[in-house]
């Protein structure tokens, strides 16, 4: 079974989606950063995983269900702190972010050997963001070099991320397209492909406060 990482910030005030002020304001930007997060964890909490780990930046709150490890980022750029991450691991890993709330258990039952729905192997999946970054990297066999030195959070993210799996080797998988919240105009989106979500939830309760 694949070990599920679930890489994040503790959502606090002006330490987490940050972009989304204005029309929200830190406090309920954090708000909708924990939101966002409640749903993820979720989601990973009931999907197949031999292990589900939080690799976190500060510290943990009522937002942790039960049944994770909570790991400690690395410090250094994302690359460095997504290669950490997979470095811990022994075995097939996937690894998601905290803005995708959207995200459900069905997307991150991933299978490498081959025996789930079209009957071929792979050793890597790759979920494609549309803000040309992405959402989810599976490897079989974790390899942090495959993340080191790719420039993170740039338009060129996933192309390059994507090509670097190519170049060694490996057969890719790609996962559906999944948009990040970033901005307020992501969070609508995203909330009404979810609505049933704590995040559709808490976009619903602040958006009337956004809008004064």
């Amino acid at each position: 079974m694949t070990t599920v990482l679930v890489i994040a910030k503790e959502p606090r005030p002006g330490r987490v989606k940050t972009r989304l002020t204005p029309p929200f304001t830190p406090e309920e930007a954090a708000a909708l950063a924990e939101a966002a997060l409640a749903d993820t964890l979720r989601a990973v909490a009931t999907a197949p995983a031999r292990r589900r780990v939080l690799v976190l930046d500060g510290e943990t709150g009522p937002w942790l269900p039960p049944g994770f490890d909570v790991v400690p980022q690395c410090t250094g750029g994302l690359d460095e702190r997504l290669a950490a991450a997979f470095a811990g691991c022994d075995g097939p890993a996937l690894l998601i972010g905290m803005d995708t709330p959207q995200v459900t258990p069905e997307l991150l039952t991933v299978d490498f050997d081959g025996k789930g729905f079209d009957g071929y192997g792979c050793d890597a999946c790759f979920g494609p963001a549309e803000d040309g970054g992405f959402w989810a990297l599976g490897l079989a066999d974790p390899d942090p070099e495959l993340l080191r030195g790719v420039p993170m959070s740039t338009p060129a993210t996933g192309t390059v991320q994507r090509e670097r799996l190519v170049a060694a080797g490996l057969r890719v998988r790609d996962l559906p397209c999944l948009r990040d919240v970033d901005t307020a105009a992501d969070a609508e989106a995203v909330a009404a492909t979810a609505p049933h979500g704590c995040f559709a939830a808490e976009l619903s309760r602040l958006r009337p406060v956004a809008r004064r």
